[in-house]
């Protein structure tokens, strides 16, 4: 049976449950809307699986590992493709591979009004959800059962996901004997999960203020202010509206799950067929690659089976192979450090609510934009009195 103990040992993969033949284990969502596993002990027949089936520590498997990752700089050869994505579209082109032989892709998308969580696709439009960063804890409700069916079903299925998620699918269908050679799965380089109740309230509170409800949202908008740019955008009936307090307090990292600022898999052995996320220092690499800033996706390929899936995806593609020196960017070199008030983050969400924290932590309000002119001021007389 599993004893969760702290928090941050659980990263809410959902592996134990669906592991779980005598639905013993339920996921219940703590007061942040982070999912965490619950046992009825009525139901528990003290098997093991739950605890065998775990992957969130520092001996995941990795046997499959090549000594170290093929590296590349990946600009997708349609602009458009680009312009949807996040960064250089690699996702759109390994997808497009998998579809293209009657696959299906599971990634991230929206249920509900914009409950962010993983969904199948088996067509392009429904993937071209998947698109994009969600800034967000995906729901995994049953996805991984689903991706078992479909593999013994004989269907090439691409799975995307944290680490976490991707390392806890590949130990459930490992204890299950299922048959991954059809299964290419993709992780992306995670800076850490955060609350899916904070983005919920911050959703409605972007609403109440607007008077209206949105019908489009962009967690990074690069269409106006370029790739590296971090602001949110929510699409109106008549408008577009930017804001930034999401951002904001995400950047601090004081809202992510427990087990962030534990994670095992910030190095270049991921629990992966292929790594994708965002090429940082770029420039390193060929100073015009990315003239254009319109993005370019940093793709690691983990395993022999990663090397014939990026083949696939190569007459899509604009590629440079380099070296891991070069993209060594902190998530593949350690966890992120969770802020110091994390905790008093969350009593304060859960005894105050959204518009509470987003007047402490964010940029909501007077106060923030005091401490800004104020700052503004300093920084003019300090450059005034050095001319």
């Amino acid at each position: 049976m599993i004893k969760l103990g702290n928090k941050e040992n659980c990263c809410g993969c959902t592996a134990c449950v669906n592991i779980c033949s005598h639905s013993a284990i339920s996921m219940q969502p703590d007061q942040l809307g982070f999912w965490y596993p619950v046992i009825n002990k009525e139901k528990c027949v003290q098997c093991g699986l739950c605890q065998k089936v775990c992957a969130f520590n520092k001996d995941y498997f990795k046997e499959l590992n090549l000594q170290k990752p093929d590296v590349y700089a990946v600009r997708h050869k349609e602009m458009k493709e680009i312009e949807e994505s996040r960064s250089g579209a690699m996702f759109v082109a390994i997808s497009d591979s998998v579809l293209d032989k009657g696959g299906v892709v599971y990634g991230v998308g929206y249920m509900g009004h914009f409950r962010v969580s993983h969904k199948r696709a088996s067509t392009k439009e429904e993937r071209d959800e998947f698109r994009g960063s969600k800034y967000v804890q995906s729901d995994l409700n049953g996805i991984f059962v689903q991706v078992k069916d479909d593999l013994k079903r004989g269907l090439h299925v691409l799975f995307s996901g944290t680490p976490c998620q991707t390392s806890g699918l590949y130990s459930y269908l490992s204890l299950l004997r299922i048959s991954m050679e059809r299964l290419c799965i993709v992780d992306i380089i995670c800076h850490g999960v955060p609350a899916p109740n904070v983005w919920r309230d911050y959703l409605a509170y972007v609403e109440q203020k607007q008077k209206m409800e949105v019908s489009a949202v962009n967690f990074r908008d690069k269409s106006k202010l370029g790739w590296a740019s971090h602001q949110e955008a929510f699409t109106f009936k008549e408008r577009v509206v930017y804001a930034s307090t999401y951002a904001r307090i995400f950047c601090q990292s004081i809202m992510f799950r427990h087990s962030c600022g534990i994670c095992h898999f910030t190095n270049l052995q991921r629990p992966s067929d292929i790594t994708i996320g965002d090429f940082w220092g770029w420039e390193r690499v060929d100073a015009h690659f990315n003239a254009d800033n319109k993005g370019v996706s940093l793709v690691l390929v983990n395993t022999q089976k990663g090397r014939l899936f990026f083949d696939e995806t190569k007459k899509w593609i604009d590629y440079i192979e380099t070296d891991p020196q070069h993209c060594m960017q902190l998530n593949l070199q350690s966890p992120t450090a969770i802020h110091p008030r994390r905790d008093d983050f969350e009593r304060d969400y859960i005894n105050h609510g959204f518009l509470y924290v987003g007047r402490k932590y964010g940029d909501i309000g007077w106060k923030y934009k005091a401490n800004l002119y104020i700052l503004v001021i300093k920084r003019w007389t300090k450059s005034m009195l050095y001319k």
